[in-house]
């Protein structure tokens, strides 16, 4: 890998890596871009990936190496990542744009102790880097944080001097190695915004998220109460400019014309917006416009609440804009109030296969690894999400390889560690019935406490939804009562990931964020219990936006959109089980079509080759046998 890494590094071809767990992929690609003469970026999509480069990995080669190479590196985050010194010193603006300190009761505890940590971070020369910061909530963080739109500037900033983020961009343009995430990236590379000093090359772990990680970084909502949040906070800083206060009256009506549109709009996909709800979206986005129009220049003095206000109103223009656009390119929805959430309108990219060849592709070396680029057993899928063309493959003599505009490619499978054969099971339930939309059925609780008692608990549950995670909880907690069963929403995560190491005779059942992100090598986790394929929401906006672009393109939709989502996930949470050459266990998949489906090969075709059967009384007994070691 480390080879082939430093290829491409040396040829400008792009490269694809898929390197399992265990391989040591981190080092088959820092060796590289240490040895390189030009910058590096690595980009991950998880702190946990991030923290590992940046506390393990790296200073361990950095000092290996001593004084032989240049072995400077930063990590470098989006701006809302970093405590903001003036937000923590002058205090925040309220809607009306009035500064005011601390708010009261257990948020203002947590806000003080944020606050003691950051000055403790300026006086040490600390990062102030949100990873670092005592326990907090999301909400408490807003108090002491401020994303790129409300930064005053480090001219402006009587604080300037000590910024945290402006530090770490400071350090970034000064070291061989950058660490930065995928959202981060997309913002400086694909939508030209800079973020990151120029580089050469980059390297892109966990590249199997990129392609979700850059449409989310492009995507954007809107609510009635960011319109009215926008106007509120507008009002104060332009009412005495020749009766310029107007404009913010006139965005606060535009807010209602949005509430009454959005109220008789019906949830999900918006392909053509009705006249009222695109009458509003050009009201909010004239308006919008007008006021910002109305705050003038920026002034010589430095006044946060004044530029929050105006970041704010930027930002309902720049939405309302793209939402009334009404571009092909684009897919529009709404999602519907829940929970306390109100009613958002979303926009996203319907594709951004497109945008990464020109942004990233066209003019750097890209080298993208991860467990799993191979789906269907091959990389053309992945590779075309990603802007690479299966015709410009350089190492299979395809075609358009020297073609004007061809980007050339390879692709690598450096294998894994483990053998897979000896040491895990994939057995399909192939005589449940298949899913219902009601949730989990008597047939597969029974499967499940079956398997459960079998494995006398060590099981990990990935369910498709909260419901049937919670479901096979509480059957399990009543059936097998000796065993200790967690559900995601018990705790934090981390808490129960603790739990669930400590203890092999406990059980942890969950949805989406313990697909990917949970590593418990070891006896703790001998059983993975899959309840269903995970193919997309019929009902999802964006996924079947995307499915009848393919359709209409003259492809299948099904096969390269929901498939291809389904076998990605599919073999993320297989390889939950193995983690180390000494795991062994079983991957319980309850959803029979991975058998009798004719996709059923190409999701095959993409999980890690374990002994596969259908025989429940197989299974079993190796479970048994397995847990007694």
């Amino acid at each position: 890998m480390a080879e082939a890494v430093a290829g491409a590094m040396e040829s400008g071809e792009h490269l694809l890596v898929q390197a399992g767990t265990g391989t040591g992929k981190s080092l088959g690609y820092l060796v590289p871009s240490l040895l390189n003469h030009d910058r590096v970026v690595v980009a991950t999509a998880t702190l946990a990936l991030q923290h590992q480069l940046v506390e393990r990995d790296i200073p361990r080669l950095v000092k290996a190496v001593g004084d032989q190479l240049d072995t400077s590196y930063a990590v470098l985050k989006g701006r809302s990542n970093y405590a903001c010194l003036h937000r923590i010193r002058e205090g925040v603006p309220n809607d009306q744009g009035v500064l005011v300190d601390i708010p009261e009761g257990s948020t203002g505890a947590e806000v003080l102790a944020l606050r003691a940590w950051a000055e403790k971070e300026a006086e040490s020369q600390g990062s102030g880097e949100r990873d670092h910061a005592p326990r907090h909530t999301e909400r408490v963080w807003r108090q002491v944080s401020v994303n790129h739109r409300e930064c005053l500037g480090a001219a402006k900033c009587a604080f300037g001097a000590e910024c945290f983020a402006e530090r770490a961009k400071e350090k970034a343009a000064q070291s061989h190695l950058i660490v930065t995430n995928h959202s981060l990236l997309a913002i400086d590379a694909i939508e030209g915004v800079p973020m990151i000093p120029d580089y050469d090359v980059v390297v892109i772990d966990e590249a199997h998220e990129l392609t979700a990680r850059v449409t989310q970084a492009a995507t954007d909502e809107l609510s009635v109460g960011d319109v009215e949040r926008a106007a509120r906070r507008a009002q104060k800083h332009v009412t005495d400019k020749g009766g310029a206060g107007t404009a913010a009256d006139d965005l606060s009506d535009a807010a209602d014309a949005l509430a009454d549109a959005l109220a008789a709009t019906s949830p999900g996909r918006i392909e053509q917006p009705g006249e009222q709800l695109s009458d509003a979206l050009t009201l909010v986005r004239d308006a919008a416009r007008s006021l910002v129009s109305a705050f003038g220049k920026d002034e010589k003095d430095a006044d946060a609440g004044r530029t929050q206000a105006k970041g704010m109103v930027q930002e309902v223009f720049a939405t309302t804009e793209r939402m009334a656009a009404g571009k092909v390119s684009d897919v529009l929805w709404l999602n519907e109030a829940r929970d306390r959430i109100p009613a958002r309108l979303a926009i996203a990219p319907l594709q951004v296969w497109a945008q990464m060849r020109e942004g990233l592709l066209s003019d750097k070396a890209v080298i993208f690894t991860s467990a799993t680029l191979m789906l269907g057993g091959d990389f053309n899928t992945v590779a075309g999400s990603l802007g690479l063309k299966p015709s410009e493959r350089a190492d299979t003599g395809a075609p358009d390889v020297a073609a004007e505009g061809a980007l050339p490619w390879r692709a690598l499978d450096v294998g894994s560690p483990f053998d897979y054969g000896r040491q895990g099971i994939i057995y399909i339930a192939r005589h449940l019935p298949p899913p219902g939309r009601d949730g989990l059925g008597s047939a597969q609780i029974d499967e499940i406490v079956d398997l459960v008692d079998a494995a006398d608990g060590r099981t990990l549950g990935l369910f498709s939804s909260r419901r049937a995670a919670e479901t096979a909880a509480e059957a399990v907690r009543e059936r097998l009562p000796h065993l200790t069963t967690l559900a995601q929403g018990d705790a934090q995560l981390p808490e129960l990931s603790k739990q669930f190491v400590e203890d092999p005779h406990t059980n942890l059942f969950g949805t989406l964020s313990l697909w990917q992100g949970l590593d418990v090598p070891g006896d703790t986790c001998q059983l993975v219990i899959i309840d269903r394929i995970p193919f997309p929401r019929p009902d999802d906006p964006l996924m079947s936006a995307r499915q009848k672009a393919a359709d209409r393109a003259g492809g299948n939709g099904f096969m390269q959109v929901a498939a291809t989502h389904a076998a990605l996930l599919m073999a993320q949470g297989v390889g939950r089980l193995i983690r180390t050459t000494e795991d062994k266990g079983v991957v319980a998949v309850l959803d029979p079509r991975l058998a009798t489906a004719r996709y059923g090969g190409f999701l095959k075709a993409s999980l890690p080759p374990m002994w596969s059967t259908t025989d429940p009384k197989v299974v079993r007994q190796a479970l048994t046998r397995v847990a007694q070691g």
